[in-house]
């Protein structure tokens, strides 16, 4: 009995000495108008003591910016008689708009494969799983194929050492949001880790909406999406049949 009771204190301990994130965002609302060529987010913060002080350790600090999750189509393409076209294809699930994560070094000299995988800590370590069954080696290779594309239109990015942490208690990390960024409400979670373990995590939310006419078309090709595409339609016939017009003239 007396052993379970030391067991308990010395758990009771060590959870006292789990350092308290603060964690902040330099904005918390990203505008999307007219011009829009990306911005970059700067995510911030302190890595405190329970009881408010500096942290009497140093800490990894890794942080993590991710967009809305979706199901989405990854389709294979592969060239046939001098002709690309689409081979395979398969749906994933909750695949993130947009991830970025930042760590003070390689990921892989902070946590484990297991911890990387339970708290998506990489892109290699995404959770894309698909709808439906489909072999494990298909499953990687249309995953590993999402990332890549993503990672080339810049809304997947991994940078290690990119996390700054001064007199162990002031972290900062700058992260980029390309002109493409998908709207909605983003997470920017903070993990704290000592040798191994997640010792304190914590989060703040972005959103990223549009305004101004790319708002007000947004809203309507979502509301009206049968008169969206028949308007995109008739505006298409019109200016070539305008061009051809102009052409004639010349």
């Amino acid at each position: 009995m007396r052993g379970i009771v030391a067991l308990f204190l010395l758990l009771l301990l060590g959870a006292a000495r789990d350092p308290i994130l603060v964690p902040e965002v330099s904005q918390h609302e990203v505008q999307l108008r007219q011009g829009f060529t990306g911005t970059e987010l700067l995510l911030f913060g302190a890595v405190l003591s329970p009881e408010g002080t500096r942290a009497a350790q140093d800490y990894d600090i890794i942080v993590v910016l991710k967009g809305p999750t979706q199901s989405i189509v990854v389709r294979e393409k592969q060239k046939v008689a001098g002709i690309w076209i689409n081979v395979d294809s398969t749906e994933l699930r909750s695949a993130p708009s947009y991830y970025a994560i930042a760590s003070t070094r390689p990921i892989a000299q902070i946590v484990d494969d297991k911890t990387a995988a339970i708290y998506e800590l990489g892109l290699k370590w995404l959770q894309l799983s698909p709808i439906g069954s489909i072999d494990p080696d298909e499953q990687a290779r249309f995953a590993a194929g999402l990332v890549q594309l993503n990672v080339e239109k810049g809304l997947y990015r991994q940078e290690e050492g990119a996390v700054k942490v001064n007199e162990q208690v002031l972290y900062q990390a700058r992260i980029g949001l390309p002109s493409r960024v998908p709207i909605g409400t983003y997470t920017a979670e903070t993990f704290a880790i000592s040798k191994g373990r997640v010792v304190a995590s914590a989060s703040s939310t972005v959103d990223v909406r549009k305004i101004g006419v790319e708002r007000a078309i947004a809203d309507f090709s979502a509301n009206y999406g049968l008169f969206y595409g028949l308007l995109a339609v008739i505006v298409s016939v019109a200016m070539g049949w305008i061009a051809g017009r102009l052409f004639a003239l010349t």
